[in-house]
């Protein structure tokens, strides 16, 4: 057996390669973890072909109890292997024992969450008028193709398999190859699974976008739940519109934290801190917006700036690292390249990070966080998502500032509100344009409630009882009757 035995794809619960084989990386040393073979469309194609057959020959799709059941083991099956998704996504994603703790404590509660779902009455019954009955069903669409991103490449993986799965449907899953490894131990999971049918689950890992592509363009997949950008989601919501298919798009992010004079800075600066620090800010949620009430900007910008400036960048083996590396190294001349531009613009830098030079951390993709103060909201530092470890501050007067400043960007994922105010956070979030808005906290998430973005932070919902929605069709049935 060789040292790195290489990662196969999942396909009709049989485990296959492909042609081209490649590393995978570990991006605290650049070094080699193991190998993984390549899919392309070809590979797509095999995927969605036998969820076709699953969905068209098993009984799945008609039987809820039989999901229900399926979706409870698989529960209980991934919570066995929590431990070893912690592990891999440490050694694969750069993630910090706690970040990927908290990242896969999700899973079990989204599978048991759907395993309920798949119970949910989905019909009604009525007389429409004298001596005709009508019935409205909810049946499933289809094959469901899932495209995964990189950054928590486990949970959202599940997040949308999960309710596709209970709503009867079937799913062909692109992993990305920055995930490989962890993409290995979810497919093992389900092939393990004796409660699911032959191809009712097909997992495949891709470093380009060739079989993402056919999975998008592919007649036999009615339905495509993706997370990632909004520059690939607009991408694949145009192609899905020429075959008027249905798209399930979480998308990026510019969250702000709206600071207010009377909040509790004790809470506010080690959240701020944590919210850029979580995975080297390469989350959709990331605070990467400081607004802060005028009078009391001075004392939280300084607070703030201590605090990253003490932070310690290291590998997830390290158990005093609090912040891990980027994704590669390619991320982080992305990332110092946007904050150039930003000082060279007119940002002023109140913390200066950057690449790392720490002789100990050479050959690792580590960002120390930087902090910049900002006049307006039209620079791109303030508008695109960095998707790294850099925050902007800006200052405000009146509460009406604060919800102009912070509607300003396209984005629309999240927001915080940090007040004691009694009244405020129910005003100002009505008046913010976002799916969450956390009050005195930040990305507050829970799988029983829908999760999702306003203007170009996506389309649809994943999560709640909504989460249903994209992967049902409605049907009515009407009978005359004596």
């Amino acid at each position: 057996m060789s040292e790195h035995p290489s990662v196969r794809h999942l396909i009709d619960g049989d485990w296959t390669g492909s042609q081209a084989e490649r590393d995978s990386t570990d991006p605290a040393t650049g070094k080699k973890i193991g190998t993984y073979f390549d899919g392309d469309a070809g590979t797509a194609d095999a995927a969605i072909g036998a969820a076709a057959r699953c969905f068209a020959e098993s009984p799945w799709r008609h039987d809820a109890m039989l999901r229900a059941t399926a979706l409870g083991r698989l529960a209980d099956a991934f919570e066995a292997r929590l431990g070893d998704l912690v592990e891999s996504l440490g050694r694969e994603n750069g993630k910090l024992a706690g970040e990927a703790g908290y990242e896969v404590h999700f899973i079990p509660r989204a599978l048991r969450f759907a395993a309920g779902l798949a119970l949910l009455n989905q019909g009604r019954i009525a007389d429409t008028k004298p001596g005709v009955q009508s019935l409205s069903l909810r049946q499933p669409i289809g094959v469901a193709g899932v495209i995964v991103p990189w950054n928590s490449p486990a949970y959202l993986s599940i997040r949308a398999i999960a309710p596709a799965l209970a709503a009867g449907c079937t799913v062909a899953v692109k992993m990305p190859a920055q995930a490989a490894q962890t993409g290995a131990i979810v497919a093992e999971i389900f092939a393990a699974a004796a409660d699911l049918p032959r191809g009712a689950v097909n997992v495949f890992t891709e470093s380009g976008d060739a079989g993402a592509r056919r999975l998008v363009e592919s007649p036999l997949v009615p339905v495509i739940s993706f997370t990632g950008s909004t520059r690939t989601g607009r991408l694949i919501a145009r192609a899905a519109a020429d075959r008027l298919k249905r798209v399930s798009l979480e998308l990026g992010g510019k969250t702000p934290h709206l600071v207010f004079a009377d909040a509790d800075l004790a809470a506010v600066v080690p959240t701020i801190v944590a919210s850029t620090t979580v995975f080297a800010g390469q989350f959709c949620m990331t605070g990467s917006r400081i607004l802060v009430q005028e009078e009391i900007a001075g004392e939280l910008i300084e607070a703030v700036a201590q605090r990253l400036e003490a932070v310690r960048p290291g590998p997830a083996a390290d158990p005093a690292s609090e912040i891990g590396p980027m994704i590669d190294l390619a991320a982080v001349a992305r990332v110092d390249a946007a904050v150039e531009d930003a000082i060279a613009g007119g940002a002023r830098a109140i913390v200066r990070g950057g690449p790392s030079t720490l002789p100990h951390l050479e050959g690792g993709a580590f960002y120390h966080p930087t902090l910049l103060e900002v006049d307006g909201t039209s620079g791109p530092i303030v508008q695109e998502e960095t998707f790294g470890p850099v925050q902007t501050v800006q200052r405000f007067a009146t509460e009406e500032e604060a919800v102009e400043l912070a509607n300003a960007t396209e984005y629309g994922l999240s927001a915080c509100v940090w007040t004691r105010d009694s009244d405020r956070p129910l005003r100002v979030a009505r008046a913010l344009d976002a799916g969450l808005i956390s009050v005195n906290s930040w990305a507050n998430l829970a799988v029983e409630f829908e999760e999702g973005g306003f203007k170009s932070s996506g389309l649809g919902r994943l999560g709640g009882v909504a989460s249903l929605d994209d992967f049902l069709e409605y049907k009515q049935i009407s009978q005359a009757y004596a």
